[in-house]
């Protein structure tokens, strides 16, 4: 009897130890910097005072534990996988009377530094028909070094880029691209928008590669991606129109695709309200693509008009878009700039920071700002910056993006 319970205490003290052995050790929250907020949405699908309901969701966000910003906001296990066992979410640049941080966030592996632009006719943007907005860089070594006895808010400068005239009111941007930065810009007045080449390093050179659709100019080019096999694909939507400094369009909201080897153009996607951020799957076979309809630049804000993110099938020969699904809807504003990591899992810039969902569409998580962010970009493994216009956070975390070099 006295070695039948022996036997018995051995096999479950050496299965609980196989157990344990095999946790994921990233999966034990240590959270020494307070960040991480775990919702149970069981707790939360009930919401009992008519004055608890969102009625603005641009500003009102979805806090129910009321966590301090910023932290991650964790509504699946999936997302202790992105962020790991002890994040950090702190401010590196800011500026609160300028929006110098809004969008064509691109990383330089080589110099380890982030180019991006500043708000192009929007609030603080300093830009309108008169003014071109601006396009910067920040120094993450400089951060790194702030930031030397640990993660803490810091201040680092940052530094304007000054590039010919025929580069107006940029909004998006990618690469490396052989080398260079992809960059769509929206145009301003007479100046037509296009698609430019700059050099990341001085004296940044700009080549333009596309600014026209067959002797049509488009409305305001507005972000762009890279496919596998070098095919550029960009989206255009008329906020330069909504903001002010552009002319009424003249052509629809759609999606296309350019081949600078052949110099061919082609629409891909025409049946989005508002076609904004893009962003391909890691295999490629799939794009997913922003609507932003909801926002109408300085005409307001329609909350019936979509606030989604699209996937679509990516045609092996042809690189159309076809059968079209909703992948995601966004609670807080809308999805603007979108991104892909190391995972599959989508992220979406919203109006209460960025937004994960995994490959299925779930919302596992939040980078959680309690501010508008229009923007973000990986700098390699475990960094991600995201722009939030009068400020730039770095998220330190394990994930790592899907890359967005070619060439």
């Amino acid at each position: 009897m006295l070695n039948l319970l022996i036997a018995v205490v051995v096999t479950i003290l050496s299965l609980f130890y196989a157990y344990h052995s095999t946790v994921p050790q990233d999966r034990i929250i240590r959270d020494a910097y307070g960040q991480i907020s775990v919702v149970d949405q069981l707790d939360f699908n009930v919401i009992g005072a008519v004055n608890s309901f969102r009625d603005d969701p641009h500003h009102r966000y979805f806090n129910p534990t009321n966590h301090t910003t910023p932290f991650f906001q964790v509504f699946e296990d999936e997302f202790l996988d992105v962020i790991g066992s002890n994040p950090s979410l702190n401010v590196i640049s800011f500026d609160p009377t300028f929006a110098f941080a809004h969008e064509a966030p691109v990383w330089v592996p080589d110099t380890d530094e982030i180019f991006f632009c500043s708000n192009a006719g929007g609030d603080l943007g300093r830009s309108d028909i008169g003014h071109n907005n601006q396009v910067a860089k920040l120094s993450m070594k400089e951060v790194a070094q702030a930031m030397a006895e640990g993660p803490v808010d810091v201040n680092v400068s940052q530094y304007k880029i000054d590039l010919p005239r025929s580069v107006q009111m940029t909004n998006g941007g990618t690469g490396l691209y052989k080398g260079q930065i992809l960059l769509t810009n929206e145009g301003r007045g007479d100046q037509p928008a296009n698609l430019v080449l700059m050099n990341p390093h001085s004296p940044y050179n700009v080549s333009i590669l596309l600014n026209h659709f067959y002797g049509r100019q488009f409305s305001s080019l507005n972000d762009v991606k890279v496919h596998s096999s070098g095919t550029i694909f960009f989206t255009d939507v008329p906020y330069g129109y909504y903001q002010h400094f552009k002319p009424k369009p003249q052509l629809p909201n759609q999606v296309y695709s350019f081949n600078p080897r052949t110099g061919a153009i082609r629409v891909v996607a025409d049946q989005l309200d508002k076609p904004n951020g893009l962003a391909f799957a890691r295999d490629y076979k799939t794009v997913y693509v922003a609507d932003t309809g909801s926002l109408i630049g300085k005409f307001g804000h329609n909350l019936t008009l979509p606030a989604t993110i699209q996937e679509f099938d990516v045609d092996p020969k042809t690189l159309a878009f076809k059968n079209r699904r909703v992948f995601a809807y966004a609670d807080s504003g809308a999805p603007d700039g979108l991104g892909v990591d190391e995972f599959g899992n989508v992220y979406g810039a919203c109006f209460d920071g960025v937004n994960v969902w995994n490959p299925s569409g779930t919302l596992i998580g939040k980078f959680f700002l309690g501010t508008k962010s229009a923007n973000f970009a990986f700098a390699g493994k475990g960094r991600l910056v995201i722009l939030a216009e009068t400020k730039i956070y770095l998220a330190q975390i394990k994930a790592g993006g899907m890359s967005l070099m070619y060439g």
